[in-house]
């Protein structure tokens, strides 16, 4: 792709959450910038918000960092989940065109990735020509994230200038990149919450099911599971909305015995 062709990718337009957690996060002192994020996490914030707020900070508190964006890996592919700018989401495209490049290698490898002069001598040469080519960047910086001990992604810093990603920018990125694997280990947690109380649901439906073919069919606790399970594989349906179905058919049932069991009014 050509330098002219890079309007054709996505925007990352933030929504009004998102653009007003960002202008909140400008000219502001770093100890506050964490205190804002640490509220917007535990605030059970939309996974975006966070993930962009997040973007948005690293440009904020890292020196040089004039783009930043978050990649996640999931079952073996890579994909952006928030980016500042189309600048950041053009280098994550061509890192995942080009199959190597700081956040790629910053999730599969234990360490983060630095390269802070893709102009002279990078260590990732195809992504580097096209980056020239392509975008301004000329320094770069991936950091894994990790969730419950797994490599669950990357926050990536770029930087317009050669050599404007110090030391003391590689420090600061470390920083912002653990708040972001606390934050991912966060929405890790509230997922796994949702779907053991939607499990919890499940069950309650099943059970509730399981005693009204019990009750109006005469069936044993066995026999009732097992109509259920039948019926379940035999419309490919889940079992718990089968369940759902029974216990549905059963609540309309009662409510049209109760308005049959009324007296009519009088003409």
């Amino acid at each position: 792709m050509s330098a002219s062709e890079t309007t054709s990718i996505p925007q990352f337009e933030p929504r009004s959450l998102e653009r007003k957690i960002g202008k909140e996060l400008r000219d502001t002192e770093p100890g506050k910038v964490f205190q804002r994020l640490a509220e917007l996490i535990y605030a059970d914030s939309d996974p975006g918000a966070i993930h962009l707020a997040l973007a948005n900070a690293a440009v904020d508190l890292i020196d040089g960092c004039d783009h930043a964006s978050i990649m996640v890996a999931a079952n073996g592919r890579f994909r952006t989940v928030a980016a500042t700018d189309q600048v950041a989401a053009h280098v994550d495209m061509l890192e995942r065109e080009v199959g190597s490049g700081p956040c790629v290698d910053a999730i599969v490898e234990d360490n983060f990735q630095v390269d802070p002069n893709i102009e002279d001598k990078c260590q990732w040469p195809d992504l580097a020509k096209r980056l020239l080519d392509e975008t301004p960047v000329r320094g770069m910086i991936g950091y894994r994230i990790l969730a419950d001990n797994r490599k669950v992604g990357a926050l990536n810093v770029f930087s317009d200038t050669a050599d404007a990603l110090t030391e003391q920018s590689a420090d600061q990125g470390a920083v912002v990149a653990s708040f972001a694997s606390v934050s991912f280990m966060m929405l890790s947690a509230k997922e796994q919450a949702e779907t053991m109380s939607r499990g919890l649901d499940s069950n309650r439906e099943i059970g509730k099911a399981i005693g009204l073919l019990m009750a109006a069919h005469r069936f044993t606790e066995d026999e009732a599971f097992e109509l259920l399970r039948t019926t379940s594989q035999n419309l490919n349906m889940k079992i718990s909305a089968v369940a759902r179905k029974v216990v549905e058919g059963q609540q309309s049932q009662y409510a049209r015995g109760e308005r049959d069991a009324k007296p009519s009014s009088a003409l």
